[in-house]
């Protein structure tokens, strides 16, 4: 019987690059090869394809950019293709493809890019699809889904580019609206990336400037005091929810250097709740990744206040995947093996795909 061939995405022109470099080795080094042949295709930090056909090890570094044996690559959006073009010795190669693992994080990748290319290529692929990808990437659409669907979110607002020219008034009404501490965070950015913790006017202004060069929109929230909270799910038609891990950093609030640089943060699965606590999190975990049209995985981030609020930060749709990631973490601490829940992760996606079709 023929193996499924599956294509791992890894990389992208987005400021998460290395850290898709790290989960992709991970998963690429769980997929189980007596079902899977894998084809694995580099983006580069300029947005540049190539098929890498070298040993997985060289991913992490980044080195895999620079093997010799890479060849430049295009996913066609023509479904007769159904698969991954190369040019090869002077020949067009095109190499059909069952099923994509767009281990993508941030913009150009998690944000619905990749998701509405291979939608037209009619190429099944794990994770949520174009509009929930976009949806979730855009912290003000999330806030606003969330919103009318009742599930609660940091009080916050939005400053466009347009506006810099009354910077100063908007930032001033905005913080007569939800005092400070604030934090200021580019609307489309994952991982922390551009985010700001502001105590007054000089440094809410820093921040909104600062954010501004990563996204044309930027989005000002409450300082919300609580237990930083994960909860990972799984799932399309019936999806599950993990039990809640915490978080407990090694910074001030848990940002980029303090998820992947400094060695100081410590995950806690699971989170020292109330088994009733727990269930209502769980619950609150669900409504969130349904509300925002979630499939396949997601990782929901949340602040537990100390009268019990419970109120939703973020939601990740191609989470961290690395060793010490805390989607594979949580999922493993429900039996689910690494190995076991990425051969997951492409089944359901075929499975998807086909009822779908």
């Amino acid at each position: 019987m023929a193996k499924t061939k599956v294509a791992v995405l890894f990389g992208g022109a987005s400021s998460e690059h290395d850290i898709s470099l790290k989960s992709a080795a991970f998963v690429i080094e769980n997929i189980p090869r007596d079902k899977y042949d894998v084809i694995t295709i580099g983006i580069t930090k300029k947005g540049r394809w190539l098929y890498y056909p070298g040993e997985t090890s060289a991913i992490p570094t980044g080195e895999w950019e620079y093997d010799s044996d890479c060849v430049s690559a295009v996913l066609s959006p023509d479904p007769v293709h159904k698969g991954i073009i190369t040019l090869e010795n002077g020949e067009v190669v095109v190499k059909k493809i069952d099923v994509v693992f767009p281990v993508l994080h941030g913009r150009n990748g998690e944000d619905g890019t990749i998701q509405g290319l291979l939608d037209l290529a009619k190429i099944p692929y794990v994770g949520c699809g174009l509009l929930a990808s976009a949806a979730c990437m855009d912290k003000a659409v999330t806030h606003t889904i969330l919103d009318y669907n009742g599930v609660h979110t940091a009080k916050w607002r939005q400053i466009f580019s347009h506006e810099m020219k009354q910077l100063q008034s908007r930032c001033s009404e905005i913080a007569r609206e939800l005092g400070y501490p604030l934090f200021i965070k580019p609307a489309n950015s994952g991982s922390s990336i551009g985010v700001h913790r502001a105590e007054n006017e000089e440094e809410m202004l820093a921040g909104v400037r600062e954010a501004f060069s990563h996204d044309d929109k930027v989005i000002i929230e409450e300082c919300i005091t609580g237990r930083e909270l994960e909860v990972a799910v799984f799932g399309y038609d019936a999806p599950f929810a993990s039990f809640v891990g915490e978080i407990s950093s090694c910074k001030e609030f848990y940002d980029f250097d303090a998820k992947y640089v400094l060695d100081g943060s410590q995950l806690s699965i699971p989170a020292e709740l109330t088994l009733e606590k727990g269930r209502e999190i769980q619950a609150e975990a669900l409504r969130a990744y349904k509300a925002m049209g979630c499939k396949g995985l997601s990782r929901v981030d949340f602040f537990l206040k100390e009268d019990g609020e419970i109120i939703v930060n973020e939601i990740n749709t191609m989470p961290g995947f690395t060793e010490i990631s805390m989607y594979p973490k949580l999922m493993r601490h429900l039996g689910m093996k690494p190995t076991y829940l990425v051969d997951k992760l492409l089944e359901q996606a075929l499975d998807s795909n086909d009822r779908r079709c």
